[in-house]
């Protein structure tokens, strides 16, 4: 039987530059106001990041009716319809949003061209709070398509101005095919002025294509909710590689890798370095002899934190 011999990293992997900006937007209103600090769905999605908060003071809420009156409210990285922001406002509680920036510009251009008359087809993931935050940005006008399928079932109500906005995490290539049909069915549509899909699930996707080559195994870290860490895991699988995806280095099984010699590791942008490192001990525990990472594009992007808490 062939041994284990190493374990090879993606790079980049792990946290992007909107989770970070997202969990900091938390720790620093803990720190400025004490707590309890409430947030409006998981900051991001990762049990560990979550469980963390909740320890140090953060509350998770869905319903606005569970937060008491004059408390700081945080919106998530996903964002939020106008109609939660409205709420927020009129309660009057100190709200900081760490809506990930690349989400606002998506929101930015709905409202903008929704002024010219247009209407949209947003490519995402039915019940993804993303997409409930895009989506809620208008009251109207506003079409979900999740596959190729659904692009012939949806019906604008014109189509001279039409325009398509798609979830920031998706699988680049699974967007793509959607997209087609769309210009397909309607060739006026307008395609995003720059991709929507976001620079860092874009650069994990691009990484793991390339790791799938030198490995027999991914291991993708990231909880079951987290859309992007599901799109690395299909990534994966879709380039020829076995794949798995992870909460903790816990839900490792030693059948995963049996008769296999390079094992490759990746980690979803909202799962912390900490779990990956816990999944490397557990692959040396089981036989890897040696850990080395692949080049990658190194990421410098850093995005500001909302005034009151700089």
């Amino acid at each position: 039987m062939s041994r284990l011999q190493d374990i090879v990293l993606a790079e980049p992997r792990g946290f992007c530059a909107g989770v970070d900006r997202a969990i900091e937007i938390v720790d620093r209103a803990l720190q400025k106001f004490g707590k309890p600090v409430y947030v409006r769905h998981e900051i991001v999605h990762n049990t560990y990041v979550v469980e963390d908060l909740k320890q140090r003071g953060a509350i998770f809420i869905e319903d606005l009716n569970d937060v008491p009156a004059g408390a700081t409210l945080v919106f998530s990285a996903h964002g939020v319809p106008k109609s939660v922001e409205h709420e927020a406002q009129r309660r009057g509680f100190r709200v900081f949003d760490a809506t990930c920036p690349l989400v606002t510009k998506v929101h930015v251009e709905v409202a903008k061209l929704h002024k010219e008359g247009y209407e949209f087809i947003m490519i995402g993931h039915k019940g993804h709070p993303e997409v409930e935050g895009t989506m809620g940005q208008l009251s109207s006008g506003i079409y979900l398509v999740e596959d190729v399928a659904d692009v012939a079932r949806i019906q604008p109500k014109q189509t001279e101005r039409l325009a398509v906005v798609t979830q920031t995490t998706l699988s680049v290539d699974d967007a793509a095919d959607i997209s087609r049909a769309v210009t397909a069915r309607f060739p006026q549509v307008r395609q995003p002025k720059q991709q929507d899909i976001c620079y860092a699930t874009q650069n994990r996707q691009d990484a793991v294509k390339l790791l799938s080559k030198h490995v027999d195994l991914v291991i993708v870290v990231g909880s079951p909710t987290s859309s992007n860490s599901n799109r690395l895991r299909d990534v994966a699988q879709r380039y020829g590689a076995e794949s798995y995806m992870v909460d903790n280095a816990e839900e490792l099984q030693e059948s995963w890798f049996e008769g296999k010699t390079h094992i490759g590791l990746t980690a979803g942008a909202s799962a912390p370095d900490i779990l990956v490192q816990q999944v490397i001990a557990r692959i040396r525990a089981l036989g890897a002899l040696s850990v080395r990472t692949l080049d990658g594009v190194q990421e410098t992007i850093k995005f500001p934190l909302p005034k009151g808490l700089k």
